[in-house]
């Protein structure tokens, strides 16, 4: 399995927001330089350079210093060519125009913002940083700079918001001179300061009807526009889906490269150390940062190619299902393949098995009917 693809994790930020349950460390005081020369260090351990996407998360990477980000970019540019599609994390507060200039000098061809509201109130209950106008500044910047995709993710089923609220936003968003948009219903996590609330009774989320509802208004606000939906959580216009979430949706190998980084190498998953320290000890002492990583069964491999491929509307190849596991798609999901088209939540058709819009709203039903005993 050739690798072509990497994500390269920057778990630093200028807060720490509510909902979030991803590596992150609130960056004052942290040891943002060694942690760049060991994430610098692990790009050697790539078998490929050449690759076609690659994503750089967080964290929130535009929260390092302009230096910094510039050696980032430098290294990044010295240990791999990428050829399709370079995709930077954002916060809209933090894309100056000096560091915009620096991710267009070095490639950088679509940026991905984490706006998730226009409604200054829930920015405030959410914990981020940027106001209102940021986003605005942010995308007219990213225009003027030529960035080839910009992408805004947007929350919905938030504590206290109403579907008009979302409307809103979506219409501002689909206004906007942007490609993309990623749009997901809030799930509470553990260890994040919204679960702890919740915990104690001092969160009040929207039903869960109000939640699909807010999901099915979404849906048509897009049929509305001049964008299309790809995948159940994302949009774009034409030619500005992102290819480097397809590799995931496709359960295709990528590197991981950075403190919580995941990959999936020659079919191996792993992930790497969480805290910033014991990854940074890890590199210095020569020794791969893993975590835990594990081979997944072929029987495990067969469950991911439907949980990830019925994302995408396109959803399961049955050809390439064949040619990967040397069956038939029918034979291994009978049952299951009849059931969920009785129940109308899947199409079956020649070549592909994908979720009908119904089964797009109880995906998570439907995923697991093709859990194998």
């Amino acid at each position: 399995m050739k690798v072509e693809s990497a994500y390269i994790h920057i778990p630093f930020c200028v807060r720490i927001c509510t909902y979030c349950d991803f590596n992150k460390y609130f960056i004052h005081n942290q040891p943002v330089d060694e942690y760049l020369d060991c994430l610098i260090e692990e790009f050697k351990t790539a078998d490929n350079r050449n690759l076609k996407t690659m994503f750089v998360g967080g964290g929130t990477p535009t929260a390092l210093s302009n230096e910094q980000l510039e050696r980032l970019l430098q290294a990044i540019n010295t240990h791999f060519n990428i050829s399709n599609e370079y995709t930077f994390e954002a916060n809209p507060d933090e894309l100056t125009p000096s560091k915009i200039k620096l991710l267009k000098d070095y490639g950088v061809n679509r940026i991905s913002m984490g706006v998730q509201t226009f409604d200054q109130d829930l920015l405030k209950v959410l914990g981020r940083t940027h106001q209102t106008n940021d986003i605005y500044n942010a995308v007219d910047l990213a225009n003027q700079y030529n960035i080839d995709s910009i992408s805004l993710d947007l929350m919905y089923h938030l504590p206290g918001q109403t579907i008009e609220q979302f409307e809103k936003s979506l219409d501002i968003a689909l206004s906007m001179d942007i490609n993309h948009i990623s749009s997901y219903g809030l799930i509470l996590e553990p260890k994040t300061q919204f679960y702890n609330l919740y915990r104690k009774g001092k969160l009040k989320l929207p039903s869960e009807d109000l939640g699909e509802e807010m999901y099915q208004l979404l849906l048509s606000k897009i049929n509305q526009s001049s964008m299309h939906q790809y995948e159940i959580s994302n949009f774009s216009q034409i030619g500005h889906e992102s290819e480097h979430n397809k590799v995931y949706w496709k359960n295709e190998g990528y590197y991981g490269f950075g403190a919580g980084a995941s990959g999936y190498v020659n079919g191996v998953r792993f992930s790497n150390v969480n805290p910033v320290n014991h990854y940074i000890k890890k590199i210095q002492n020569n020794e791969r940062p893993i975590l835990h990583q594990t081979t997944p069964t072929r029987n495990e491999q067969m469950e991911e190619q439907m949980f990830l491929g019925l994302r995408m509307n396109q959803g399961v190849d049955k050809t390439v299902f064949k040619e990967k596991f040397q069956t038939d798609i029918n034979q291994v999901y009978e049952k299951a393949l009849t059931d969920l088209s009785k129940k109308e939540l899947i199409i079956n058709d020649e070549n592909h098995v994908a979720l009908t819009d119904r089964g797009k709203v109880i995906g998570n039903e439907v995923f697991e009917a093709f859990l194998i005993d």
